[in-house]
């Protein structure tokens, strides 16, 4: 009995294993690197080398070196929302009122938009909460807050966010929504190919994570500011870098359409 070699180009099931396998590597580097950068302008803007890496699923570095991830970690406060409706603190809502009284110059007496200064009205109380401990700390660098609240114990912080979230909510800062589809898109869907989550995911719209702010109603001047510098790495007391890591990979046009997004929605 004859026995045919089995790794032999004679072998008419190893030819046909060898060409499907070659066919399968030609249309994938054609899609990868022909089909997808002129489909996605952005998918090659970062060099060949991040390319394929995206399209391997790794990353293009192994945090060494970047400066933007160097040091202790940007903020201790982990803050989860309660699991269910809690009751109001009537005695602690008003205690806050009362501490409210220094707030009022930048966020309005109702806590409403001043333009460069967040809708803190209606605010979720966890959200509140733990930007004050961030100011507070340093965390969270600015050059008004810190003095305000410096003196603040912990029940004062509890009770500032109780009074202001006990606020009704205003409605929208500007008119005229985004129609923009892209904008809706990457609001409700983020782009996975550029690892953008979708705001929605976090931010009350589908769901919303721990001390995630609600962003309806605020200032399109305000977000498209706080975006640009997660994006820059200035502000940086976002929990495992998940706000910088979105905003860098957006693009001035996304961040600004984003804004306007929100500010139009109550």
């Amino acid at each position: 009995m004859s026995e045919e070699r089995v790794f032999s180009f004679r072998n008419r099931w190893f030819t046909l294993s060898v060409g499907c396998t070659l066919a399968i590597a030609i249309v994938s580097i054609l899609i990868g690197f022909i089909w997808l950068p002129s489909r996605h302008p952005d998918f090659t803007r970062d060099g060949l080398w991040a390319e394929i890496c995206r399209a391997a699923g790794v990353p293009q570095s192994w945090f060494s070196g970047s400066p933007d991830i160097e040091g202790p970690p940007p903020s201790n406060v982990i803050v989860l929302p309660p699991l269910r409706r809690t009751r109001v603190d009537a005695v602690s809502i008003g205690r806050g009122a009362t501490l409210a009284q220094n707030c009022s110059m930048c966020h309005g007496v109702q806590g409403v938009v001043m333009v460069t200064a967040p809708v803190i009205a209606g605010q979720f109380a966890d959200a509140i909460y733990k930007q004050l401990r961030d100011y507070q700390s340093g965390k969270r660098p600015n050059s008004i807050m810190p003095p305000i609240i410096r003196n603040l114990n912990d029940r004062d912080l509890h009770d500032l966010a109780a009074y202001y979230a006990s606020l009704p909510r205003p409605g929208p800062a500007q008119t005229g929504g985004v129609e923009d589809r892209a904008i809706r898109r990457l609001v409700n869907e983020g782009d996975p190919m550029r690892n953008i989550a979708p705001c929605a995911a976090c931010h009350g719209e589908r769901d919303r994570k721990g001390a995630a702010p609600w962003l309806g109603g605020q200032s399109s001047v305000y977000l498209a500011g706080q975006l640009t510098l997660f994006a820059s790495g200035q502000r940086r007391n976002d929990i495992n870098e998940q706000m910088r890591n979105v905003a860098r990979n957006m693009t001035p046009e996304e961040i600004d359409g984003v804004a306007k997004f929100y500010a139009a929605r109550p």
